[in-house]
């Protein structure tokens, strides 16, 4: 086997470590290998702190001179919360380095590369590429796009509906696959309801582990009140209300005004908002109407859709006001994954858009 590849698939291994606490900043890993071994090993950990290449490089000292230094995404060029990687990798003698994916940041894209490939440094890309840009896409979009990586998240039975006609939803799908997808939540920054899911269903909207995260609520009328469970172990500071009557909320989070539109607030109006404010993904778990209007807008990059073997035959949809007339103006998911939690199954996909 390529020995590349695993260095490379080991460094990707490590990158992960830092899922769900490196935002705004890339997930990374990096490895250092002499004489066909590995001598050091490191992840970007949390942002704000040593990107991945400095991790591995303190580990190992003056014996990283003449080795090659494998790092999922090419390193950064320019003075952020950190100095840059590219001028601590020359100076610790690195021989080669093997990067994975290119960053799109145009800040460093390619320049650190060159700067390294300038200096007499042996620059090889990874097999891997496409797999660690994937790793971080939430990233990729927001530093591109300005606005954060939208995941909209449904519990349904296997004929769509999220709950009766009377509105009961608890519980549709299964313990288990509820827990799993409370440990999803920890890799999103914010999690995303509408006004209706906290008045009717009431929820604290907590990942698992326990960590912070933002909690936005677009409340048109402002009707959110304090009592309400999404405040429950939360700093008050990572509540996020946008609303379109500031003066009704009488709330200690951080209250919004925000624009409408269709009578709604406008919620391209506050992805770019957010984007601004360095939140990269957002996990959108409100009703059907919410996630219908979404969709109906392109603003859902992926689907995350959790189907418990259960027909309902009348109920609430869990997709409202995406109307086609025709077949050809329906959605379609590519790159689809399918995963089995225990009796449930999770189907997730991509939106073109």
């Amino acid at each position: 086997m390529n020995n590349d590849f695993i260095f490379m698939n080991r460094a990707w291994e490590l990158a992960l470590k830092g899922w769900g606490r490196t935002m705004p900043n890339p997930m990374v890993g990096a490895v250092v290998v002499k004489s066909g071994k590995i001598i050091a090993e490191g992840y970007h950990h949390y942002c704000g702190g040593d990107h991945a290449e400095i991790d591995a490089l303190k580990k190992v000292g003056l014996k990283a001179k003449g080795a090659i230094l494998y790092v999922t995404l090419e390193p950064c060029a320019y003075q952020g919360r950190t100095p840059p990687c590219s001028e601590a990798i020359l100076k610790a003698g690195i021989k080669k380095f093997v990067y994975g994916a290119k960053d799109p940041n145009p800040l460093n894209n390619g320049k650190s590369l060159n700067f390294l490939k300038k200096h007499g440094v042996d620059i090889k890309r990874s097999l891997l590429a496409d797999e660690l840009s994937r790793m971080n896409e939430a990233f990729n979009h927001w530093i591109i796009k300005g606005v954060p990586f939208v995941t909209a998240k449904m519990a349904q039975t296997i004929d769509g509906k999220i709950a009766t006609m009377d509105g009961e939803s608890k519980w549709i799908t299964s313990r288990f696959a509820r827990d799993y997808a409370r440990r999803l939540r920890f890799g999103f920054d914010a999690i995303l309801v509408g006004i209706n899911t906290v008045l009717v269903d009431n929820p604290q909207l907590t990942p698992f582990p326990l960590k912070r995260i933002k909690k936005i609520v677009l409340d048109t009328e402002g009707r959110i009140k304090p009592q309400a469970r999404l405040f429950k172990g939360t700093a008050f500071e990572d509540v996020m209300v946008f609303t379109a009557h500031p003066s009704r909320v009488k709330i200690k989070g951080e209250v919004i005004s925000s624009p409408l539109y269709q009578g709604k607030i406008d919620l391209k109006w506050v992805l770019a908002y957010l984007g601004k404010r360095e939140i990269t993904n957002v996990l959108i778990e409100g009703g059907g109407h919410m996630v219908g209007g979404a969709l109906k807008r392109g603003l859902v990059n992926k689907m995350m859709i959790y189907m418990a073997p259960k027909i309902m035959g009348e109920g609430i949809s869990g997709i409202q006001g995406l109307r086609c007339k025709k077949l050809k103006q329906a959605l379609e998911l590519k790159e689809m994954s399918i995963d089995k939690l225990g009796e449930d199954i999770l189907i997730q996909g991509y939106l073109t858009i």
